[in-house]
């Protein structure tokens, strides 16, 4: 029970690595709320707001919501984001500002608003990141801005709010079998040599699964880590150790 009875907001909650959160969270015995966009999800874990984390109206309400409900926040993880590749001469202004909106200036927003509800005791923010956030690939280069953003945002607010006990940290995560990484397999011609080939790229010789990722995220939001802020842990099978 290492969260027990911490209040915890989830962003990002409904599928993929932020239900393994979810559920990792509820085993250790936290108090959850949950976000996202998707207009209704039911789970056992805790209550559900659907919202867009891009409006600042949206995040002022939700934090009104939380000190309403919970009087406070105690960990924050904030696992939203998109993610959308392309060619830099091929991409438009409106999808490159909506990469870095939703992967950066959302968590900006959520913090803005989310750090002052936490204790005089302190508090703990995981961001979910990415193994692109430290390393680029063709392709990618916006996604790799925004995580790479985020990186420096998470470091920024550890210095800023180390007076107060509030820590930051990101855990990056490589390829995760996702549902939605899955299903881009499954759109290649041959997807199991396509997998194959993916996985080949990483020394483990295997993805992630969404609750390895999960693991690492109940880490730095416990008090088993109250020495460690502004830090990157990468969770990649070895990809960025190349």
């Amino acid at each position: 029970m290492r969260l027990d009875n911490l209040r915890t907001l989830i962003t990002g909650a409904s599928s993929g690595i932020g239900a393994a959160i979810t559920e990792r969270c509820r085993a250790e015995g936290a108090r959850l709320l949950l976000t996202g966009r998707r207009q209704r999800v039911d789970h056992p874990a805790g209550g559900y707001v659907p919202g867009d984390l891009n409006d600042e109206s949206f995040v002022e309400n939700l934090a009104q919501h939380v000190a309403e409900s919970m009087g406070g926040v105690d960990v924050v993880v904030l696992n939203h984001g998109l993610q959308s590749g392309g060619a830099l001469t091929e991409t438009s202004y409106t999808d490159a500002k909506d990469v870095l909106d939703t992967n950066l200036l959302s968590a900006f927003l959520m913090m803005k608003h989310f750090a002052p509800l936490m204790p005089e005791s302190g508090g703990s923010f995981v961001c979910v990141g990415s193994r692109l956030g430290t390393v680029a690939t063709p392709g990618q280069a916006l996604y790799s801005a925004a995580k790479g953003g985020l990186v420096m945002l998470a470091k920024g607010a550890a210095i800023e709010w180390a007076p107060r006990n509030i820590r930051v940290n990101v855990v990056a995560p490589g390829l995760t079998a996702t549902p939605t990484i899955e299903a881009s397999f499954q759109r290649r011609p041959d997807p199991e040599a396509y997998r194959r080939e993916r996985a080949g790229q990483i020394p483990l010789q295997r993805l992630a699964t969404p609750e390895e990722v999960a693991d690492s995220v109940v880490f730095l939001a416990s008090p088993e880590s109250t020495y460690i802020t502004g830090a990157v842990l990468p969770v990649d099978g070895g990809y960025t150790a190349f």
